[in-house]
């Protein structure tokens, strides 16, 4: 192979690949399809036309068929008339639209055949045009679904990079480290300014809730003793005057509502009592 044929060759290939991955499929798709419907726009076209002509064929046929009519309808009349000269050339006339009658008849029935193959060859190019539709929504549909898991794949990809996760341990670090520098200063505000007394009762009541469930627990599970009954005060005592020694203080008054109900109460024991001498009495 010569070098210029290697030239040549070489970018060919170069101008094959660039058309390749210049093609946009769903842009190729749409192209095609247009394409083809405009070739179903010319095709019909051409239909059409070939319509027009069986139907022109026809009706020459036909008319010459009516002329042949007229001319035989004339040599009857010239006989009549006596003259059979006239009755010869008109029936030679009405022989002449006869034939071309012939004629256009087997012209359309020809055309009649082309047309009906051409109806059915259209009817077959506008399904095939419907089917490529079709096809190519699926086709695009299945283009961008690919796009999208390709676009998904990519960013996984990129999330599975060792970087990005030692860049979270390591932010994940310095925000501890800054939390427990934070505390460590709140601590030492605390331990160093304000009321250092009031801030020891308040840790000695925070862990004195933390003593008593534990020793509750263990009550519970009977590693400790139970806890002792609560002594009942005795009742409080009043000195009065004139009286040597110590009395009990006075009940407390009974509310209107306490005192209705003690009413209620004793009536019903004193109806109770009625009810019982009375079934003695019998």
């Amino acid at each position: 192979m010569g070098i210029f044929a290697r030239l040549a060759a070489l970018i060919k290939s170069n101008l094959n690949d660039l058309i390749s991955k210049a093609e946009d499929p769903e842009k190729m798709l749409n192209q095609v399809t247009q394409d083809m419907e405009q070739q179903l726009v010319e095709a019909k076209k051409q239909v059409a036309v070939s319509i027009a002509d069986e139907k022109r064929l026809a009706k020459q046929a036909e008319q010459e068929m009516a002329n042949a009519a007229e001319w035989e309808r004339r040599a009857m009349l010239a006989i009549k008339a006596g003259d059979d000269n006239l009755a010869k050339e008109a029936l030679s006339r009405k022989k002449e639209h006869e034939g071309l009658a012939t004629t256009y008849k087997d012209q359309w029935q020809k055309q009649k055949a082309a047309v009906d193959q051409l109806k059915t060859a259209l009817r077959v190019l506008n399904a095939k045009i419907e089917e490529a539709k079709r096809k190519k929504n699926v086709l695009i549909a299945r283009k961008k679904r690919a796009e999208a898991q390709k676009a998904i794949q990519e960013t996984m990809s990129g999330l599975n990079n060792v970087s990005a996760f030692e860049t979270f341990d390591r932010m994940a670090t310095k925000i501890d480290q800054m939390e427990a520098e934070a505390e460590a200063a709140s601590e030492l505000h605390e331990a160093y300014s304000g009321d250092t007394l009031a801030h020891k009762f308040n840790q000695l009541e925070q862990t004195a809730g933390a003593d008593d469930d534990l020793m509750a627990l263990k009550r519970k599970m009977g590693l400790a003793p139970p806890e002792p009954p609560k002594a009942t005060p005795p009742p409080a005592q009043v000195r009065v005057e004139g009286q040597a020694g110590p009395v009990a203080a006075p009940e407390p008054e009974l509310s209107k509502q306490e005192q209705d109900e003690l009413a209620a109460a004793l009536a019903e024991l004193e109806a109770e009592e009625q009810r019982e001498q009375a079934r003695m009495k019998r």
